[in-house]
């Protein structure tokens, strides 16, 4: 049992410090010549871009559920007229930052992990070595500034989209007065609410690009004795996994430090 429990600290402390050295190296890279605007556009496109309709269709839904929610708690109370600013504060500060992290990771992550998995063992990363081509900043340092911009302005998305749910939800579908819907969002959400709603995302993004990038980049020491698809597949599934328990606690600890 101390030799297991020994083992398993060495290799969480090893897998800590790779994973810091590379997130270091690769955030570093981003600042050195030359800048690869063009591979930025492209990372943009496909974590952005098309990332939008599924934000889009998460958040619109989300909002209604939560237009509807909060019109049948506050009804017992009569507290109606609150419910755009329930709604509002909800999605801007806690579940648009989680949901679309955690969507954009479902969706652009997992791709992420999986194509430089595929790299990985079809010995692509190696013939950039090879070429004298950084890998880390041909394929990892691009991608993590793209997720840092996408990712926040997804989540402005999110948030107007969820917002316009719960509007269609509460004041079309419910009847509450659009007036009350509208100046209660107004009255109760401030600034700090938006800043700290746009805050999250970053983090998130930095998070999902350098764990995603990671794991395919060394998908081949994940579990030992795994080669080919079988380790792109451990990949993809331990880069999605991570990240979202990453974000889950990260978002705890960031709503305890911007209160």
């Amino acid at each position: 049992m101390v030799r297991t429990i020994g083992r398993s600290t060495i290799d969480s402390v090893r897998y800590l410090g790779r994973l810091s050295i590379f997130t270091t190296t690769a955030t570093m890279l981003i600042f050195t010549r030359p800048l690869k605007f063009r591979r930025i556009l492209e990372h943009l496109y496909f974590i952005g871009f098309l990332s939008v309709f599924v934000v889009s269709l998460t958040a619109f839904f989300t909002g209604m559920v939560l237009g509807l929610q909060g019109y049948n708690s506050l009804s017992k109370i009569g507290s109606e007229g609150l419910l755009g600013s329930t709604v509002a504060l909800s999605l801007i500060r806690e579940l648009g930052p989680v949901l679309a992290a955690l969507m954009i990771t479902g969706r652009a992550g997992s791709a992420i992990a999986a194509n430089i998995g595929a790299m990985r063992v079809s010995e692509q990363i190696d013939a950039l070595d090879t070429m004298d081509i950084n890998p880390i900043k041909f394929l990892v340092s691009p991608r993590i500034v793209a997720a840092l911009i996408s990712v926040p302005l997804l989540t402005a998305i999110f948030d107007l989209v969820g917002i316009f749910g719960g509007y269609v939800s509460g004041v079309v579908m419910l009847g509450v007065s659009p007036g009350s819907f509208i100046n209660s969002m107004l009255t109760y959400t401030d600034l700090n609410d938006v800043i700290s709603g746009l805050v999250k995302p970053v983090f998130f993004g930095f998070a999902m690009a350098t764990i995603c990038c990671y794991r395919g980049f060394y998908c081949d020491t994940l579990r030992p004795g795994t080669r080919g698809a079988e380790a792109v597949s451990l990949a993809t599934t331990s880069a999605v996994v991570t990240v979202s328990v990453v974000i889950l606690v990260s978002d705890y600890v960031l709503t305890a430090l911007l209160m």
